[in-house]
This record gives structure tokens, C-alpha cells and sequence, in this order.
């Protein structure tokens, strides 16, 4: 029998706050995990309540992938997401880039003291439901608090586990001369849709951040054509399109020659890039891809990226060449050419 000593409330998650209590280990922060993040997340892994989570072994022949990334950004709710799902979404991606199928998620937590607790249950729930919606669990985690003013309100760490079938490789240093570039749909949404709130702009025409999991696609895109035909998958977030193919030309020793005219950009993203002095060549996206393919399978691997529901708007945009130099240059609507560059600065800090 309880007695009323050790009867504990339940947490109340419409008017209560984050305090230090749970960050420290005690009855409070294991209360915060069993009511919340242990509810949200519920899977076997998570449910023995250990350090750590146990997984099983991959099939034979297969590779695990690992990838981790921390989430930072301001404000943590925008138009089409928010830092919960956002998490997901970015590590699930960097797995998938890879070629490998996301399978599980580990999740650490910096709250601030006085963090609303209705505002970390949104998030938490996010969480969850963007988890189940790309198939992956969240087996294990961490929760910190920071004191009040020492903070942003929520910051999110994750990394990803994944197996990798036996003989594929996809990295940044496998395009050839010729290969074609190819790209999921139009970019810079996610960037100008939390700008566009961080600095009190409204247009029009709603812009809402892409962030999605990818891993479906490209499992689609993958299944589509030979083993090996597929040399490159990028997720291009911070930085944009433009940072994510100088990486590929600096890896692989190539160049890459880009259509301007044939990269999608949404009108009202075009407009709100020029008013505010951007290029949406380098905003951020959370939910595209870049591939590049051999030319014999551009055209089968365009048509499975257009069936799929997060690839209908996917674009032919350009063609790896030979150039020492590995320069990104675009032939722009007006027949001249320019050196796509590395950005000098960052144009949207706490973008992701």
C-alpha cells in the first residue's frame, strides 16, 4: 500500500515548467521520462529502462551505418515543422543518404529551466509521430537542464543506426564525368519558412519548411535500377544546394556543370530570396535530395523519383565534367556562365 508520502502527482503538462529537479537524476527527471518520453517513444528497447539498448545483429553480409547530428534552431515551431521532428527527419536522412535502411534512433535533451511543458510535450509527440511515420524507433536516450538564460528553450541530439546491404556504396567520392545530377524537388523552403517567422515576414503565399524522411524515397529510387548505378545521395540542409555539390566536386576530383533554368525553385520562394538579398541556391533544406547517377539511368531514376510522394517535383539539373579545378558552374537563364562558389559566411545561422 502507497502511502501519502510517496504519492507523486502526476506532472502537469498545461501550466508547469522545466526546473532544474528534472535534470538531476532524482524522483523528478525519472517521472519526466516515465511520463514522458518513455510514453511517447513506447518500444521494447526503451521499455527495459537501461543505459543503453541492445540490438540485434544485422543480417550477414550487411554494414551498420551511423550517423549523428545535434538541432539547434530558432524558433523551435515554424510554418510546416518543428525541432521535434526536425531531428528525426535529419538523422533519418544522413542514414538513408548512405544507401542503408534507418532502423533505430538514439535522442539527447538540453532543456532550459522554465521551458513550458506543454510546448516539450508538443515537441516530444512530434517526435514520436515523425519516428513511426519513417519507420525507425527511438531505443535509447539522454535528458540535461540547463539554468535559465543558459539555454534556447530545447536543444536535440540525435544518432542513427542503419544497415547497409552487402556491396553498396554511396559516398561523395564516386561521381564520374558524365554522370547526371538529379534533384527530389524544388529547394529553399525550409530556410525562407523559418526566416520568414524569425524576422516577422509575412508574403502572400504561406512558405512551409520541406522537412520530411527520405528514406522511403530512397529506397524506391534504389530498387529502381542496377546496383552501383546510383554513385552519390546528399541531403542538402545547411548550406544548400550549392554547399552540397562543391562538397561532391571536392571529394570525387570532378566539376559540376548546373541548368539554371532546370533547378526548381517556388515562386514565392524565389521572390522572398530576392527581397531579402538570398540565393536560394544556398538555403537550407530539410526534406530533398541530390543524386547523381550514370547517364544510362537518369531517366528510369527521374521517373521513380516523380512517383514517389516526396519526389513528384524531381528535375534533371546538370552533369558532372572533368575539371581540375573541381569548380561548380552554372549556365544561367540568360546563356552566361557562372562559378557557383562556397559561401564566405553563413547566410541563415540556427537554420537546423
Amino acid at each position: 500500500m502507497s502511502t501519502k508520502k510517496d504519492y507523486l502527482r502526476p506532472i502537469d503538462f498545461k501550466t508547469g515548467r522545466i526546473d532544474m529537479n528534472h535534470g538531476a537524476g532524482g524522483r523528478a527527471a525519472a517521472q519526466l521520462i516515465e511520463e514522458l518520453f518513455a510514453r511517447a517513444f513506447e518500444n521494447p528497447a526503451l521499455r527495459e529502462g537501461n543505459d543503453g539498448a541492445v540490438l540485434p545483429a544485422p543480417p550477414p553480409g550487411h554494414r551498420l551505418v551511423m550517423a549523428t547530428d545535434a538541432h539547434v534552431i530558432s524558433p523551435l515551431f515554424f510554418p510546416g515543422g518543428d525541432i521535434g521532428a526536425l531531428s528525426v527527419h535529419g538523422t533519418v536522412n544522413d542514414v538513408a543518404m548512405m544507401g542503408a535502411q534507418p532502423l533505430y534512433l538514439a535522442a539527447s535533451f538540453i532543456l532550459e529551466e522554465g521551458y513550458p511543458l506543454a510546448d516539450l510535450k508538443r515537441l516530444v509527440d512530434s517526435m514520436a509521430a515523425a519516428a513511426r511515420e519513417a519507420g525507425v524507433a527511438i531505443v535509447t536516450g539522454d535528458t540535461k537542464v540547463v539554468e535559465q538564460g543558459k539555454g534556447d528553450g530545447v536543444f536535440i541530439s540525435t544518432t542513427g543506426v542503419g544497415w547497409l546491404p552487402p556491396g553498396r556504396r554511396l559516398a561523395g567520392d564516386q561521381a564520374r564525368p558524365g554522370d547526371v545530377v538529379l534533384v527530389s524537388g524544388t529547394v529553399g523552403e525550409h530556410g525562407v519558412a523559418v526566416l520568414s517567422l524569425r524576422e516577422s515576414l509575412e508574403f502572400e503565399t504561406a512558405i512551409t519548411s520541406d522537412t520530411a524522411a527520405l528514406n522511403g524515397l530512397t529506397a524506391a529510387m534504389l530498387a529502381t535500377v542496377p546496383e552501383g548505378s546510383v554513385r552519390v545521395l546528399r541531403d542538402p540542409t545547411r548550406g544548400g544546394l550549392a554547399t552540397t555539390l562543391n562538397e561532391i566536386t571536392r571529394q570525387s576530383g570532378v566539376g559540376i556543370t548546373l541548368d539554371e533554368a532546370a533547378i526548381p525553385v517556388l515562386p514565392q520562394v524565389e521572390a522572398a530570396c530576392e527581397l531579402l538579398g538570398l540565393d536560394p541556391l544556398y538555403v537550407a533544406n530539410e526534406g530533398k535530395l541530390v543524386a547523381v547517377c550514370a547517364p544510362e539511368v537518369a531517366e528510369a531514376l527521374l521517373a521513380a523519383m516523380r512517383h514517389h510522394p516526396r519526389g513528384h517535383g524531381a528535375a534533371r539539373i546538370g552533369v558532372v565534367t572533368e575539371d581540375p579545378h573541381r569548380f561548380v558552374q552554372m549556365t544561367t537563364r540568360f546563356g552566361g556562365r557562372r562559378v557557383v562558389d562556397w559561401l564566405s559566411g553563413e547566410q541563415l545561422p540556427r537554420i537546423c
